[in-house]
């Protein structure tokens, strides 16, 4: 390969390559959603999926890797969001508690 096949190359990757972004684990992939309710219907169609997929599994015509979609489900669960609703919640709980009394 010639040296301007190899620049073409590199400025075209650059162009075009440019979802995955290298971490140092490997890389990212960034999705975009308007916010958490968005999000939560991503969430819930993609195990919607599996289950439709592990209930079909006798219709070997579907490729459907169940084992990566609920990787990326894992991935995408707002864990640290819902630590923050645990302390809003026992927030309230006790403000609720402190008024009864």
């Amino acid at each position: 390969m010639e040296i301007s096949e190899v620049d073409y190359i590199k400025k075209q990757s650059a162009q075009y390559l440019s979802i995955l972004k290298p971490t140092d684990k490997g890389y990212n992939a960034q999705i975009n959603v308007l916010n958490y309710s968005e999000l939560g219907c991503v969430i819930a169609n993609m195990l919607k999926l599996c289950i439709l997929a592990l209930e079909n599994e006798s219709n070997k015509g579907t490729s459907i890797d169940v084992g990566l979609v609920l990787e990326q489900v894992l991935q995408l669960f707002p864990t640290d969001e819902m630590e923050l609703l645990d302390i809003i919640n026992e927030m309230q709980i006790k403000k609720s508690s402190v008024e009864v009394k």
